[in-house]
């Protein structure tokens, strides 16, 4: 994988995120990736038995909004999402751990690849995110924080994180766009403007997020999209919000080419999830993580005690 530098959070020890203990950050360092509203670290406990990634406040996010997004983040429900499974106590700086799997943010596994990944990916990693945001709509729940960098590739699948990037960064009425770590072609322009974040601003996102994934830019021509999806992708990056799509269509719109849309959402996913959907370098490298991390394992400071 693009090889990340542990670095100190802000208000954390330099190895030590609460009771966890750094092992590697998630995000590559340097310029030329998307930039991401979370800083995300995988950790362990001390005792070793657990093994976390851990998210703190990304630059210019505030700290409160942060943790109230993080908590409200436990509604958001379903296989494709990292779940928050521990937040910070209220003495400690702002942090959030989910479980770890081993993945790559999606701006590194293009890089891994050596591009843009290939049609059968972007249609599973648009089926897995199409299928989350279509159940959270569905009971009211807005993700207002999909980009490439909130989107996890393991190799069962997608995981998506990040959720209230939008929300934590700005109150509804501010100004968005150039904010530090929102990625400004995932930004519908009715939330840059600092409207409201409603479900259409994440078919947006979702849009730029396939068509990252296709091509490299948040918002490429559109002769640079694949023909099968030129027509999808553009109608969820259209301005006008009324014209996009729903998720739960653009879901039924994204099953593998050679077959006939799919009847369940639950068919769709798992038509397009199965042995080869990521490339082989991807997948090498999502090994290589997994064994790096068990490598650390007996590098973790243990606690002794009584």
């Amino acid at each position: 994988m693009e090889r990340a530098h542990t670095e100190r959070p802000q208000g954390h020890s330099p190895r030590q995120i609460g009771p966890y203990y750094l092992i590697t950050r998630l995000d590559p360092a340097g310029p030329g990736f998307p930039p991401a509203p979370e800083r995300r670290f995988i950790a362990r406990s001390a005792d070793g038995d657990r093994t976390v990634l851990v998210r703190t406040p990304g630059e210019g996010v505030d700290p409160e909004r942060f943790l109230v997004e993080a908590d409200a983040a436990r509604r958001l429900l379903g296989p494709w999402v990292s779940p928050v499974a521990e937040l910070s106590p209220p003495s400690d700086s702002p942090w959030y751990a989910s479980p770890y799997l081993p993945s790559l943010p999606l701006p590194v596994a293009l890089a891994v690849h050596g591009g843009p990944l290939p049609e059968r990916t972007v249609r599973a990693i648009g089926t897995a995110l199409a299928e989350t945001l279509a159940g959270a709509h569905a009971t009211g729940i807005t993700h207002a924080g999909l980009s490439p960098a909130a989107v996890l590739l393991a190799g069962d699948g997608p995981r998506l994180t990040c959720f209230g990037a939008v929300r934590a960064a700005a109150p509804d009425g501010e100004q968005r766009s150039g904010l530090p770590g929102l990625e400004p072609g995932s930004l519908a322009p009715e939330q840059a403007s600092g409207g409201r974040p409603r479900p259409p601003g994440d078919v947006y996102a979702l849009g730029a997020v396939l068509a990252y994934a296709a091509t490299g830019h948040t918002v490429p021509d559109s002769a640079e999209l694949p023909e099968s999806l030129r027509s999808l992708i553009s109608r969820c990056l259209t301005r006008d919000p009324a014209a996009r799509p729903t998720a739960a269509e653009v879901l039924h719109s994204l099953p593998p080419a050679s077959t006939a849309p799919a009847s369940t959402v639950l068919d769709s996913s798992t038509s397009l999830l199965t042995p080869g959907w990521l490339p082989g370098r991807v997948v090498a490298a999502v090994a290589r993580q997994s064994a790096e991390v068990l490598a650390a394992e007996l590098r973790v400071p243990q606690t002794h005690g009584a």
